[in-house]
């Protein structure tokens, strides 16, 4: 008997048995399409996750000031003032820092109210430079960002966040409308598109100013040739530890200061990515377990089944080897028929999976990612579940012997 005929007599058989045959594919079908769905659920927040992270600014460095000490008090990072808008021209040298794309000093003022007209909203004020958006990875839903003559003429503009536009103007599209912070009017140029939030701030709620508006109108004194932060992008994510590095040089010149007592801090994203993808990695691993207990319940069905079909079709097997059939032959018949019900059950769960990643994304919030290597190792891994278990059944049926059963009732 050829492999053709083998397989032939193995679909022959399944397909005598269709509705045993059906609920033993069923088993594995289950436990594909869960570990394709699960997979996919860690991928689908893996990805999101870096997408978040990019759209912060996955390539970027935040320089802090250090803490400052009041009446014997120590306060935390970033309570000092060590930082300055030149600090953040300097950053911006391409001969001093060639891996640096872009800089973007912030000066902010929380608790600020926006006015118009009958209708106020407290919010924070943000003073920064043309480049922030870029730097931040910001995009405009309506109007233009902040202009290099904004900042010159420390002009009375403001881009307002999502949710602060939608809070003083409801519908209405406030570009070329005006709001009033302290006493000054101020013209809307722009509206960001939404953003959410990262770990400390509502993205979402913000009134972006030019740095020097900032500093000569709304927080003025002593503190305003300060900045809070410094928002620093390498020009690639493979040349952030170089773009750090000479960013904490050309600080550590300026302040006259050594690793051991410098007064600001430099941190990056990639501590979160790091962190975020590992406990992504650690529940995928949880529920691919979960996923391989319903494909070791499924296999344990290939198993109950090709017996019970070994018990029937003893007379059969005695028949085939009275006529010649090695044991090899047999072998491979019960093996040929296993491994079709696992590669049934396989892409039968496959085609599941992919369906609900489809329609699932569209009903929760979560994305979910179509993994085509998975996908591969889902089916090999059904076909090989099939063959396993179908391996003690079918050495079974090759060892019985011709006349017994020939004899068996």
């Amino acid at each position: 008997m050829n492999w053709a005929d083998t397989v032939g007599s193995g679909w022959d058989a399944i397909r005598t048995h269709r509705l045993r045959s059906t609920l033993t594919a069923l088993g594995i079908l289950i436990g594909i399409a869960a570990v394709v769905l699960t997979v996919g659920f860690g991928q689908g927040a893996q990805r999101k996750v870096s997408d978040q992270l990019a759209a912060l600014g996955g390539n970027l460095l935040i320089v802090s000031p250090g803490s400052s000490t009041t009446s014997g008090v120590r306060g935390g990072f970033g309570s000092a003032s060590t930082l300055t808008s030149a600090d953040a021209s300097a950053l911006g040298s391409k001969r001093a820092a060639p891996d640096v794309a872009a800089v973007a000093p912030v000066l902010q003022s929380a608790g600020q109210s926006l006015v118009n007209g009958a209708t106020n909203w407290t919010t924070t004020v943000v003073g920064t430079t043309p480049s922030w958006d870029s730097v931040r990875g910001r995009h405009l839903q309506s109007g233009r960002f902040l202009t290099a003559a904004d900042e010159q003429q420390a002009a009375a503009v403001v881009v307002l966040a999502a949710d602060t536009a939608s809070e003083l103007f409801g519908r209405f599209d406030p570009v070329g409308q005006s709001v009033t912070i302290g006493s000054t009017p101020y013209q809307v140029i722009g509206v960001l598109a939404s953003a959410g939030s990262d770990s400390t701030t509502n993205l979402d709620d913000q009134a972006i100013v030019p740095l020097s508006t900032a500093a000569q109108r709304i927080v003025g004194g002593t503190s305003r040739t300060s900045v809070q932060t410094v928002y620093v992008k390498a020009v690639s994510p493979a040349r952030l530890t170089a773009a750090y590095q000479e960013t904490d040089a050309i600080l550590s010149y300026r302040h006259g200061t050594t690793a051991a007592d410098a007064d600001f801090t430099i941190t990056t994203q990639q501590s979160v990515i790091t962190t975020t993808s590992s406990v992504d990695r650690t529940l995928t691993t949880l529920l691919i377990g979960v996923a391989a207990l319903s494909l070791l319940v499924g296999g344990i069905g290939v198993m109950n089944i090709m017996l019970v079909s070994v018990k029937e079709r003893t007379r059969e097997i005695g028949l085939r080897k009275a006529l010649g059939g090695t044991p090899a032959a047999i072998r491979r018949q019960f093996l040929t028929e296993a491994s079709m019900l696992g590669l049934t059950g396989g892409l039968l769960g496959v085609a599941v999976g992919v369906a609900a990643a489809e329609v699932l994304p569209h009903l929760i919030s979560n994305p979910i990612a179509i993994s085509l290597p998975w996908i591969g190792i889902a089916i090999a891994t059904a076909i090989t579940i099939g063959v396993g278990f179908g391996v003690y059944p079918a050495a079974r049926a090759a060892r019985l012997s011709p006349i017994d059963a020939l004899r068996s009732e």
